[in-house]
């Protein structure tokens, strides 16, 4: 009853180029080179300096990201505080309207 028409492959319009044969080449082995010697073991750990520029750049850095993550923060709270008293308000509307009518009758 329900049977599924199973699509037949388009053939190629237009030009179509024919499929690249592939010959075969010999390997030719390349020279054997020696393993590279192993240079002098660099220090486990790397100093940092922090110049005065750095780490007044740092400083500013930080402060424009704890900035503009409270500011986003800060407005996605007064959105949802909105939206809450704009609820609230369209509740207290309904309830006055529904509640008129049913005195009227």
């Amino acid at each position: 009853m329900l049977r599924p028409k199973i699509p037949t492959m388009p053939t190629p319009t237009g030009h179509v180029t024919p499929p690249a044969v592939v010959e075969p080449t010999a390997v030719v082995p390349a020279a054997q080179t020696p393993p590279p010697t192993p240079a002098a073991p660099a220090p486990s750990r790397s100093v940092v300096q922090l110049t005065p520029g750095t780490a007044l750049a740092l400083v500013g850095g930080g402060t424009a990201v704890v900035l503009v993550v409270g500011a986003v923060l800060v407005s996605m709270l007064l959105a949802v505080a909105i939206t809450g008293v704009s609820v609230a308000v369209c509740a207290v509307v309904l309830r006055s309207l529904l509640a008129s009518e049913t005195k009227r009758r």
